[in-house]
């Protein structure tokens, strides 16, 4: 089973995300936070992790930074489920290891399309 490290510190966005992969076919590991997300990935070594980027404390960006810095979970494609819409946004997000970038709102098609993209890279 491929299994997705889902972060979000909002447990509705939580509890969407994950139902979606599951109804993906997806096994799913939740975090509420990142550096919750941090150990998990090392622990559970998923093969990718869809991350709100606005959360208190370390942010999703620094912690797609910690991630890309550890050979454990370096290769983990990230997939960035925001509600931050610019155009600089997603560059910035992109340069930080965020490999596709979805906006909030978004349908149970556009998120499990979108990992399935990020696991094809």
């Amino acid at each position: 089973m491929t299994k997705i490290l889902v972060v979000d510190d909002s447990i509705n966005e939580l509890e969407l995300i994950s139902n979606y992969l599951r109804k993906g076919g997806y096994t799913v590991i939740v975090a509420t936070d990142a550096k919750e997300a941090l150990s998990k990935a090392i622990e559970h070594q998923p093969h990718a992790i869809v991350t709100d980027l606005v959360m208190p404390g370390m942010n999703g960006l620094e912690m797609c930074r910690n991630l890309k810095k550890n050979p454990a979970t370096q290769k983990m494609p990230i997939v960035a489920c925001t509600s931050k819409s610019g155009e600089i946004d997603r560059l910035w997000a992109m340069k930080q290891g965020v490999n596709v970038y979805v906006t909030k709102p978004f349908t149970e098609d556009q998120l499990v399309n979108a990992v399935r993209y990020s696991l094809s890279q």
